[in-house]
């Protein structure tokens, strides 16, 4: 039967395909990309074009088919090709040494052997399978023997690639693969998303195993794919032709291949040597980009390593070299609550002294009241705690077998332990929040944000005054900085003449600011820089705004129940009033008229930008301004609704997203170009 032959299409879609693989590698992991975000989104765009073109030519291997599918009733179960092992412990230098001497007496041959370190990843172990260099199934570790099909939601991993070998010239894959790795999220990038899911007012992680762990396992993988989960490959478990047979190598074919593997790992000729490192390590352990507890020693010769066997479900060829331990118990003898500037509680654990670590911890972080009701943590309880580095120690949950009967629940307060005003909970949110604008433990921070670059923009009025201002008592709300005189100032350590004069003048020029920028000033919880921006447009005033219902705020486009329900109850509060009368006799009372409005040609109505990333030539803050005076509208998220995505240096997330829905990205002279009317 004569072959058929491949079209013009076909093989611009093939091409497209391995490019756009390519530079995901290089992207995602190498961190060295060679080609411009410009480039990539217009090879992106023109692929997805072609398949929406021909839809019997897309395959599972696309890039356009990482996020997508519907959600599963449950997870399938699959057996593995060969037992996925645990791993045996040493705590110490000379337990290794037993466990090499133990190894020793069974082959001679261990005597003149060679080891491999690698990290201990604290995550999620998974195994990927791959049929003819195509990635055709994923499963969770399970019971070494069996496991879960998560293979839709690791499609979602933007390290994983979907076809090897990824490089042209890359080393043949076997027609069978299948490869053991952890999948994990790197410290810097779980620090980012929990610090997110808190301004979103959303529940926030206890530790980056966790998160990586319960997103891999949702049945639904569009919520996988907005986890910035990782990926790390370190160990061969089948395959149906010629792979290395040293450790070492299979590290490095893993790589060739263009699979992510471990940071760090290294090969020594002698046991000491390999010790050596795994201590070095247990003390450099926070330089590791994501969390692991100890280093894996293992021979390096796997033949031999496999002649060995297994002890129960602990093979004789590898052992863990754990790290100290960071995690004691001791009782909690209450819990305490701070004010946060936007005035949200929360709770903190008041401990028997402990050393942990080195270091003598008698306070702990409880996330929040909703963590402490979960986990059912009582006064007296005997709690486990955890210190990492330089981290502030937190509690991860109570020893409940310790418990005597006489541990008491915590209550969740109902009055601000600062001002006494009543607190509030919104309905589906974690946060418990105190909104008295007046509040003196809120008052510093609301005060240095009412000052602050993106809001009255008041130099010289930093938190360092603000702090003085608020210890002599010469401001009870942001409102008094108009009412202060040089007096006031002089009497303040650190100020002379020139000084107050200058802070004056700053105070003096702010009350010209847009009304954009005082109702960011504010500090209402929920509205920032974007919102404060829609606010302006819809109301014109703050006269207009302080009698809006919900019904009316929610009429604004991103603005949900829950916002308009916490600016309601904002201006509503008999102090917060106050403080605008206070503004208002000061004559910080701007408007947004008509020939405000009508000034600039308004030739970006009807787009909307998402920035990223630090712009070299200019603040954020000034890009948000000029985009939003000729008519544009900046929002904090990337959507299928943006149209620009601006990428400055160390994009995030965003500049990720704008890539799989296509978006267009701008760098700095692209957007100059856009306001200036000469780009599209």
């Amino acid at each position: 039967m004569p072959q058929r032959k491949v079209t013009r299409v076909e093989e611009r879609i093939k091409k497209l395909r391995d490019q756009i693989n390519f530079h995901n590698y290089r992207y995602y992991v190498l961190d060295a990309p060679v080609i411009s975000d410009f480039e990539y989104d217009r090879l992106y765009r023109e692929l997805k074009s072609l398949e929406a073109e021909h839809p019997e030519l897309v395959t599972a291997d696309s890039p356009t088919q990482r996020v997508g599918g519907e959600p599963l009733d449950k997870f399938r179960k699959v057996s593995h090709p060969g037992p996925i092992l645990s791993l045996g412990n040493a705590n110490s230098a000379e337990e290794v040494r037993a466990w090499f001497d133990r190894i020793a007496r069974l082959d001679r041959r261990v005597a003149s052997a060679s080891f491999v370190v690698e990290p201990k990843l604290d995550g999620l172990t998974v195994v990927l399978h791959y049929e003819k260099g195509i990635f055709v199934l994923g499963a969770t570790r399970g019971d070494g023997d069996t496991g879960e099909d998560i293979t839709a939601n690791l499609k979602t991993v933007k390290s994983l690639p979907l076809r090897v070998p990824v490089e042209p010239g890359g080393p043949q894959s076997p027609d069978r693969l299948v490869v053991r790795g952890e999948a994990l999220i790197l410290r810097a990038q779980f620090e980012q998303m929990n610090r997110r899911l808190e301004q979103n007012g959303e529940k926030t992680f206890v530790n980056p195993r966790n998160a990586a762990a319960g997103a891999l396992r949702q049945l639904d993988p569009s919520i996988t794919a907005r986890r910035p989960i990782s990926l790390r490959c370190y160990a061969i478990v089948d395959a149906s032709g010629g792979v290395p047979k040293r450790q070492s190598a299979v590290i490095e074919y893993l790589r060739d291949l263009g699979l992510p593997v471990p940071e760090h790992t290294s090969m020594h000729r002698t046991l000491d040597q390999a010790v050596l490192e795994a201590e070095r390590w247990a003390s450099r352990r926070e330089e590791l980009p994501y969390e692991a507890d100890g280093m894996v020693i293992k021979l390096d010769d796997l033949e031999l390593a496999e002649s060995l066997g297994a002890v129960g479900r602990d093979p004789r060829g590898a052992i863990a070299f754990k790290f100290a331990a960071q995690e004691v118990t001791t009782r909690l003898v209450d819990i305490g609550v701070n004010v946060g500037r936007t005035g949200v509680i929360t709770p903190y654990a008041i401990l028997e002294p402990v050393e942990v670590g080195g270091v003598t911890v008698r306070q702990a972080t409880l996330h929040n009241f909703d963590f402490v009701r979960e986990k059912d943590i009582r006064v007296g309880d005997r709690v486990l705690i955890k210190r990492a580095g330089e981290v502030i120690p937190y509690v991860i949950g109570p020893v409940r077998e310790a418990r005597t009967g006489a541990e008491a629940p915590y209550s969740l307060p109902t009055k601000c332990p600062s001002c006494g005003e009543r607190l509030e909970k919104l309905a589906q949110e974690v946060a418990v929040y105190c909104l008295n604008a007046a509040c003196p433990a809120q008052l510093v921070r609301n005060l240095e944000h009412f000052a602050g670059r993106g809001s009255m923009d008041i130099e010289g009025l930093g938190i360092k005054v603000a702090e003085l201002l608020v210890a002599q008592g010469l401001v009870t709300d942001v409102a008094d900085v108009y009412s202060l005189r040089k007096e006031d100032f002089l009497q303040l350590e650190g100020f002379a003449e020139k000084r107050a004069e200058n802070l004056l003048a700053a105070i003096e020029r702010s009350k010209s600011q847009s009304l954009a920028r005082l109702v960011n000033a504010l500090g209402i919880r929920g509205v920032g820089e974007v919102t404060a921006g829609d606010l302006a447009r819809r109301f014109g005033g703050l006269g207009a705004l302080s009698k809006a219902a919900v019904g009316d705020l929610t009429g604004v486009e991103g603005i949900g129940p829950n916002i308009a329900e916490s600016i309601v109850d904002w201006l509503g509060r008999g102090r917060n009033r106050s403080l605008l009368g206070k503004l208002r006799r000061a004559d910080v009372w701007p408007t947004m008229s008509t020939d405000q409005e009508d000034a600039a040609p308004q030739k970006l109505a009807g787009r909307t930008f998402v920035l990223t990333g630090t712009l070299a030539g200019m603040t954020r803050e000034v890009a948000t301004e000029l985009i939003e005076k000729f008519g544009g509208k900046v929002t904090g998220s990337v959507s299928k609704k943006t149209d620009y995505v601006v990428a400055g240096e160390s994009p995030g997330s965003k500049l990720a997203k704008a890539r799989e829905l296509g978006i267009q990205v701008l760098d700095e002279a692209g957007l100059r170009r856009v306001l200036a009317g000469r780009g599209r």
